[in-house]
């Protein structure tokens, strides 16, 4: 099995390039996005079509429903099945997505976490009911770890809750003495860039595509059936048009709203991208298009 990662802001025509390569070189494609895991959420993440999704098998979409939470343990799950099942079928395997923070994390590796007991699991629970109650007692055993944390992120401080209880060990103590072991190994990593100008354009058409195809009706069922809670009820094009379907926004200001988000989405994207990573190659479709190949058909 041959692995490769294409990654890049949103709109860059990465997903597209996957596909094409996941076609000519018989491969898996394994999606990292942050909206497109989620069932029912197709539009706002802009996720492969069902004719897409038939043509190669993909995975990492349609894995959790809207009130459920993803997190790098998600895609772990997926990166390893999608692994399995490349081994076992002698595919090929592409990594594609725009939230490449999870890529990053399964390339440098996680620490090893207990398994917690029900006591544990009773105890965190009990406590979680005050969330800032649980951010003070944490930040006073181990103010440098939860710096980092707001009192707000009930994801991350009900882990470090849990993982404390369990251990009696501050959360930086812990990772010290437990060194991350990578995920993923072996596996090139290429960033496909775009003109700045041409991306904008493209971003503008597909925003205005998203709502042509029902984005408002789409985000309205969702805050039907899910209310505005879970964490993915606050992504770029649903927060925007919840603002629209409150009256706040005209649906000329939505269009150019969720738009400029986007536009900066991918600027942190790029940020993010060329700081974190050794990449393998670097530039356009056609330079990168070339770099796969050579990786895939060795």
């Amino acid at each position: 099995m041959k692995q490769i990662a294409l990654i890049g802001s949103t709109a860059s025509g990465k997903s597209d390039l996957a596909l094409e390569l996941a076609l000519n070189y018989n491969a898996l494609i394994l999606s990292i996005d942050s909206l497109s895991i989620y069932k029912e959420i197709d539009i706002a993440s802009a996720k492969p079509t069902s004719s897409e999704l038939s043509l190669v098998e993909h995975f990492g979409i349609n894995r959790l429903y809207p009130d459920e939470n993803a997190s790098v343990i998600t895609f772990i799950d997926e990166y390893n099945r999608i692994r399995d099942k490349a081994v076992q079928d002698k595919k090929n395997l592409i990594i594609v997505g725009g939230s490449s923070f999870y890529l990053k994390s399964m390339i440098d590796g996680l620490s090893k976490i207990p398994e917690y007991s029900p006591d544990t699991i009773a105890r965190a629970n009990s406590m979680l009911t005050d969330l800032s109650a649980c951010h003070t007692m944490l930040k006073a055993i181990d103010p440098l770890y939860m710096g980092k944390i707001t009192p707000s992120d009930s994801y991350r401080i009900e882990k470090m809750l849990l993982l404390y209880l369990e251990t009696n060990i501050p959360p930086s103590e812990w990772f010290r003495t437990h060194l991350p072991q990578p995920i993923i190994t072996k596996c090139p990593v290429f960033e496909l860039k775009i003109d700045r100008a041409v991306l904008r354009e493209r971003i503008a058409l597909r925003t205005n595509k998203m709502i042509r195809m029902g984005l408002i009706d789409e985000v309205a069922e969702l805050e039907r059936l899910y209310g505005r809670v879970p964490n993915s009820m606050k992504s770029i094009g649903i927060l925007e048009t919840l603002e629209f379907l409150d009256g706040k926004i005209t649906k000329s200001e939505l269009i150019e709203t969720i738009t400029t988000h986007t536009a900066q989405l991918a600027k942190r994207q790029q940020t993010f991208n060329a700081n974190q990573f050794s990449l393998n190659g670097s530039g356009e479709v056609d330079k990168i298009r070339a770099n796969a190949e050579a990786i895939l058909l060795q």
